[in-house]
């Protein structure tokens, strides 16, 4: 989800915030390439159904074993086939759904694609390019975030888990796993379906929504975000038996709903020229009704183009960006950080572990 939004504590907007709930299904084993063995095997603990202490980490996802699997539904401009929503990634939320990020600076790698290339998953690289794909037209950037932001976090990816590892292999299997996640999710299919199809003038229940998806996935409800009304983003959750290279993702209900309301649009992809991640208006877009994302990157925009964001400490950067987390309304909210909680003394903006929380709303530019 792309939200137009600016935050009155800081001296230029701050729209265009993408939203990061979370969610994910599957219920087998996945085919993956054999470019890493875990030797795990899916027998021990399922994450966050016991605790941590005791537990081998090359085996046991923690503290982010509540796997999520969001999806894109990007209409305008489109991103990926007509009938297809896109990979966004795969998080490791922690079990109470705060999360970390950007665990290891070290691993942060860049060239995905050569990387891929080069350890023999071309196969997955093509898919990539085809359904893991930046609206903005970055691929590369947006893999680079994934994996940085998310991948590094996760204990079973740990170089320290493999004999004999040479260094970017554990991203190799993140991206393989992310994919073959995905196509065990294919939202579109189950939604048609179900009669549920993009259309410029039809309007669906939530509930319909939601029913359709419960039925295809075998029982299990998604969240779903919205961008003005229209559906943008679904999270499927899972829980993990083994490790994310070669592990059994179990299926769950998401723990919380997305920011849709009660009716929703399902706008066919249109191929327009113009980002909506980059519009800017008097109402914050999908904000009506005062609803906010759960989580969300803050970025700011000057003249329609990105100009930088907001890292974890509350800092300013152009590089990979925070994801922070909002409580309330867009009228009065809170956030933090994964550094701690977000406020203003003396002036100034920051996240941290003693900082007061401040009271924020959103407001027109």
């Amino acid at each position: 989800m792309r939200l137009s939004v600016s935050f009155s504590f800081i001296l230029f907007g701050f729209p265009a915030a993408r939203s990061l709930l979370s969610t994910a299904y599957n219920a087998t084993l996945l085919n993956r390439a054999a470019l890493l063995d875990s030797g795990c095997g899916t027998s021990g603990a399922l994450s966050c159904s016991t605790s941590a202490s005791g537990q081998d980490l090359c085996c046991f996802e923690s503290p982010g074993g509540l796997l999520v699997q969001p999806q894109f539904w990007d209409f305008n401009p489109s991103t990926g086939p007509s009938n297809s929503w896109t990979i966004h990634g795969l998080w490791p939320d922690h079990c109470d759904s705060t999360f970390d990020e950007n665990c290891d600076p070290s691993r942060a790698y860049t060239g995905i694609a050569s990387l891929l290339t080069n350890n023999g998953a071309s196969d997955t690289l093509s898919f990539m390019q085809t359904h893991w794909v930046d609206i903005n037209g970055d691929n590369e950037g947006f893999w680079e975030h994934e994996w940085s932001t998310h991948g590094t976090c996760m204990s079973t990816l740990e170089l320290d888990c493999f004999s004999g590892i040479t260094k970017g292999q554990e991203a190799v299997a993140y991206f393989e796993s992310v994919v073959a996640l995905y196509k065990t999710l294919p939202t579109y299919d189950w939604l048609a379906n179900q009669g549920i199809t993009p259309s410029s003038t039809a309007t669906y229940s939530l509930s319909k929504v939601i029913a359709a998806l419960k039925t295809e996935s075998g029982g299990f409800t998604p969240a779903l975000d919205c961008d003005g009304g229209s559906l943008n983003q679904i999270y499927w959750y899972f829980n993990l038996k083994g490790s994310v290279v070669d592990g059994e993702f179990v299926p769950i209900s998401a723990p919380s709903a997305g920011t849709c309301g009660s009716t929703v649009k399902y706008p066919p992809k249109s191929g327009s020229s113009t980002p909506t991640s980059t519009t800017t208006s008097s109402s914050p877009t999908g904000m009506s009704g005062g609803t906010l994302p759960a989580k969300a990157t803050i970025v700011a925009l000057q003249l329609g183009s990105q100009v930088g964001g907001l890292l974890s400490l509350g800092t300013w950067s152009t590089q990979t960006l925070a994801t922070f987390t909002t409580t309330g309304n867009a009228n009065s909210f809170t956030m933090t950080s994964s550094k701690g909680n977000c406020g203003v003394s003396s002036g100034v903006f920051a996240c941290g572990s003693g900082v007061s929380l401040s009271t924020f709303s959103t407001v027109s530019e």
